[in-house]
């Protein structure tokens, strides 16, 4: 017997064990809501925004490794989902997009709401492709679904309103959306090849990213064998910066000293499933090794001397064998030693004494480590949040940090943790947010009340675009159009159905996250943190100080005296 194609596909969803959609309603998506809401089995996450929606299944696709599914209604509607798309994408967690279309018949005409999503998608996408009648929906579907976990990204599946609607005699698929276990590494002479190096080399590097999820061990293995200060990328932070003496924090414009001073002082950099983008970060006349799932990485950040295609834990495995214990381990300890001292710089920076307004950012930060549970999940909007988190939000194995740290979106610490929470209620989820990212996609703190889902903000209110007025004054311009005139966030957030704390002093900060925290439902709290707090790369270049330099004259000529006096007394005299 016949069934609509939309019923055909949330059967086939159901089966595949997708719990929930995120999407926006509208009429030419009506078969697909109409058929969710006669399964119980699946839930519909109803977001104010289609952008939300596409962030929020790239959260919960990051966290379970599964298969997530957003939806969005033909034109508009589903072109609000490329931004967050673009992010799952580049992020690579399988999320399959179902895009409503204009009617068939009216394909072409430049009908109302008329798009090309087959085209605009393409680029943000593994698949994507759209569906001509009801009868081909089981096929492109299963497609869809497996291209988007074999390779880890984004499939696009175009549905005209009149499709879904439409009567479909074939099954719905059967799709496993469980990732099957196998065995990547090199061949055994390029693991020979890349043993006789590292045993040839005296100081060695190692610079982790996201493709060490699931080898911590065999990471910490062949650190103990080389003798290798870790350096990790954002990204790697949460899989390789716990119970770990090898680490010595981060390098590039979110890093710090310590993980430069590594970079910069090895013979030989082993790059272990991370495509860090800064080349101006890397050491110039070290021999570096890349290992990779990705071979089309290798090589397009710096120069590689021998590249491995194989997972970080495969990889590593087969090389411990032929690797040689270094006997000396001054280079590791003078990094550990050079990471000891710039952690203690940090934290000295921590800090809140009693009646200081505004509140320092990092010590907002630190309050959230210490007041947040063992198996937090952490969200960041890109800024000035994602480089406090990445400084004082400490991993242990058990917490989780998502971000915008590939595409570098604003806006996405809300929505991701949206998604984040929707996939367990349970779990403590805190999104750190700047008050610009909260305002962008401000709509869906209504989600959080209608949904009823317990997600903690805690928003860095400083009244601007924070990062962006320091890369204006790092190119020694006069910030502009970087003002935020914002609301009482805290007073906002209450007429939305959320709690709401305001945190104008430092000696607030702690107790208002406690009860924040322990606020069984959404709570917000508004923080006043500093405008002029620099946040400072772990290597300043001439050009930067020169710029600096400018920007303080112009700052000066232009009578802005008060906004120079406010940034030295903030950074200087502390």
């Amino acid at each position: 017997m016949a069934k609509k194609a939309a019923e055909v596909i949330v059967e086939t969803l159901i089966a595949a064990g997708i719990k929930r959609v995120y999407g926006l309603p509208g009429d030419s998506l009506n078969g697909l809501t109409d058929s969710i809401r006669k399964h119980p089995e699946i839930e519909w996450i109803h977001v104010r925004h289609e952008e939300v929606a596409a962030f929020a299944a790239g959260a919960e696709a990051h966290l379970t490794g599964e298969l997530t599914v957003c939806a969005g209604s033909c034109g508009p509607g589903n072109m609000h989902l490329i931004n967050g798309l673009y992010d799952c994408h580049r992020s690579r967690v399988p999320v399959l997009a179902i895009a409503a279309q204009v009617p068939s018949t009216e394909l072409g005409t430049s009908y109302f709401q008329e798009t090309r999503p087959e085209i605009l998608f393409r680029d943000c996408s593994h698949y994507c492709e759209m569906v001509g009648e009801p009868n081909n929906v089981p096929r492109i579907l299963g497609i869809a679904m497996r291209s988007a976990l074999a390779s880890r990204g984004v499939s696009v599946m175009v549905v005209p309103g009149d499709v879904l609607l439409g009567d479909c005699s074939s099954p719905a698929p059967k799709v496993t959306c469980v990732e099957p276990a196998s065995v990547t590494r090199p061949s055994q002479k390029v693991m020979q090849r890349a043993a006789d190096a590292l045993n040839n080399a005296y100081k060695i590097t190692i610079l982790g990213g996201a493709g060490c999820a699931g080898a911590h061990s065999q990471l910490l293995q062949i650190a103990e064998r080389l003798k290798a200060p870790i350096v990790h990328a954002m990204r790697g932070k949460e899989y390789i910066e716990f119970d770990n003496s090898y680490d010595v924090g981060m390098t590039g414009l979110l890093g710090f000293s310590s993980g430069y001073y590594a970079m910069m002082n090895c013979d030989a950099l082993l790059m272990l499933g991370t495509d860090f983008p800064y080349t101006q970060f890397f050491p110039e006349r070290a021999q570096i090794i890349q290992v990779d799932i990705r071979g089309e990485q290798i090589g397009r950040r710096a120069h590689v001397d021998l590249g491995l295609v194989g997972t970080v834990k495969d990889t590593i495995e087969g090389l411990l064998p032929l690797l040689e214990a270094k006997p000396d381990g001054r280079h590791l300890e003078q990094c550990v030693s050079h990471y000891r001292g710039a952690r203690q710089g940090l934290d000295e920076l921590a800090t809140g004494q009693p009646g200081t307004s505004p509140v320092h950012p990092q010590f907002v930060a630190k309050l959230i480590n210490d007041a947040a549970a063992d198996d937090a999940v952490f969200t960041c909007d890109v800024g000035t949040p994602t480089i406090w988190a990445s400084r004082y939000l400490h991993m242990n194995g058990r917490r989780r940090l998502l971000g915008s740290f590939t595409h570098g979106s604003m806006a996405n610490a809300i929505p991701q943790a949206i998604g984040a929470q929707a996939s367990n209620r349970a779990r403590q989820v805190v999104a750190l947010a700047g008050d610009g990212g909260a305002a962008m996609l401000l709509g869906d703190l209504l989600t959080l009340h209608q949904v009823n889902l317990p997600v903690k903000i805690v928003v860095f209110n400083n009244s601007s675009l924070a990062f962006v007025e320091l890369e204006m004054k790092a190119a020694g311009l006069l910030d502009f159009g970087t003002d935020l005139k914002n609301p009482n966030f805290a007073v906002l957030a209450s007429t939305c159905g959320i709690q709401g704390f305001r945190v104008e002093r430092a000696d607030g900060a702690e107790d208002a996250l406690h009860q924040a925290f322990s606020h069984p439902g959404p709570a917000l709290v508004d923080v006043l943190v500093h405008r002029h707090e620099l946040s400072m790369p772990p290597t300043i270049k001439l050009g930067q100080m020169t710029g600096f330099g400018l920007y303080i004259a112009r700052a000066v000529i232009n009578g802005r005296v008060d906004e120079v006096i406010d940034l030295a007394q903030t950074n200087l005299f502390r």
